[in-house]
C-alpha cells in the first residue's frame, strides 16, 4: 500500500507542481451542515463528498447504517468529482479525517493507488498558511475513473464471528463495553473483539500518532490476522488508516455494530476486553 497521509505543508507544494483531486468530506454524527461548512470556506478546488449519500447505500437494519455503495453507483459519483484513472487524490475534513477515511478507504478499495488523507485535515491546511476558497467551485469535468472493487478486504459478519486473529472495536470505550448506546438497539460489543478506540489513533492536534507509537498500540491488541468493526463502517475505515500508517493490514467488516445489533441471531457481549 502506498503512502497514507500527506502534510499540509507538502500538499501545499504538490498542489504547486502537478494536478491533484481533492475531495471535502465535512461529516459528523448529529451535524447536517457539511455542505454549509464546505460553501463557508474550503481548500481551493475541493470538491464537496456527502459521506450519507455518495459514500454509503441507503441504511437499513439489515445492512446497516453505512452499507458500502453499489460499484456502480460509487463510479458515477467518482466520475461526477472528476476523477481518472491514474490520478491523484487528496481526502480531508475538519474532524481528524474520522470522516476522510472512509472516503480514503472507499476509493483505495475501488482500485484507486494514489489516495491520501491530509494529516490534520482543514485546520492543518490553515495553519500552514492556505488559503481557502469560499462557495461553489466550478463542477469538475473529465472523470472516467473505473471503479474496480476488492482493492482492500471485507468480511461479512459470519466471518466476524468466527474471526480467527485480532477483531478491533474502533468505537468509544463507553460503548464498547455496552455503558451506553445512543444509536443502535442493543449495548455492547460482538464476543471476542478487543477495544481500541478510533480517538486513540490522533494525538492531541488531531493528527495521526506516529508509525511507531501506531504499532506499539496496536501490538499490544493482539497477535494474528487484523479485521476492524464500529458502528456503522466510517470511523472503521480510520483505524484501518491508522493500522496501515503502522504497517498492518486490515480488512473491514462493514455492516458493523449497526447491523450485528439488530440481527438477534448474534450474541452480544458486555463489559471490558481490553486485550487478550
Amino acid at each position: 500500500m502506498g503512502a497514507v497521509l500527506i502534510s499540509a505543508a507538502d500538499l501545499r507544494k504538490e498542489l504547486a507542481d502537478k494536478k491533484i483531486h481533492l475531495l471535502d468530506v465535512r461529516w459528523a454524527l448529529g451535524d447536517p451542515n457539511g455542505p454549509q461548512h464546505y460553501l463557508d470556506g474550503h481548500v481551493p478546488g475541493a470538491v464537496f463528498v456527502d459521506l450519507e449519500t455518495e459514500l454509503a447505500a441507503a441504511p437499513s437494519p439489515a445492512r446497516g447504517r453505512h452499507p458500502l455503495p453499489d460499484p456502480g453507483t460509487f463510479e458515477k459519483c467518482a466520475r461526477s468529482w472528476g476523477l481518472g484513472d491514474g490520478e491523484p487524490v487528496v481526502v480531508y475534513d475538519a474532524t481528524g479525517a474520522m470522516a476522510a477515511a472512509r472516503a480514503w478507504w472507499l476509493l483505495r478499495w475501488a482500485g484507486v493507488a494514489d489516495v491520501r488523507i491530509l494529516d490534520g485535515g482543514l485546520p492543518a491546511w490553515i495553519a500552514a498558511g492556505g488559503a481557502l476558497a469560499t462557495g461553489e467551485e466550478p463542477d469538475p469535468t473529465g472523470g472516467d475513473l473505473v471503479v474496480r472493487p476488492g482493492g482492500l478486504p471485507v468480511i461479512d459478519a459470519d466471518a466476524a464471528a468466527k474471526w480467527p486473529g485480532v477483531l478491533l472495536d474502533a468505537r468509544a470505550g463507553e460503548r464498547y463495553r455496552g455503558e451506553v448506546e445512543p444509536i443502535d438497539p442493543r449495548p455492547g460489543h460482538i464476543p471476542g473483539a478487543v477495544s481500541a478506540p478510533t480517538a486513540e489513533n490522533l494525538d492531541g492536534t488531531g493528527h495521526f500518532r506516529s508509525a511507531e507509537e501506531l504499532r506499539a498500540r496496536f501490538a499490544e491488541c493482539g497477535d494474528g490476522p487484523v479485521a476492524v468493526y464500529c458502528g456503522s463502517g466510517v470511523t472503521a475505515a480510520h483505524q484501518i488508516a491508522a493500522l496501515a500508517v503502522a504497517g498492518i493490514d486490515a480488512a473491514l467488516y462493514p455492516g458493523s455494530y449497526s447491523q450485528w445489533s439488530n440481527d438477534p441471531k448474534r450474541a452480544v457481549a458486555t463489559g471490558s476486553r481490553r486485550w487478550p
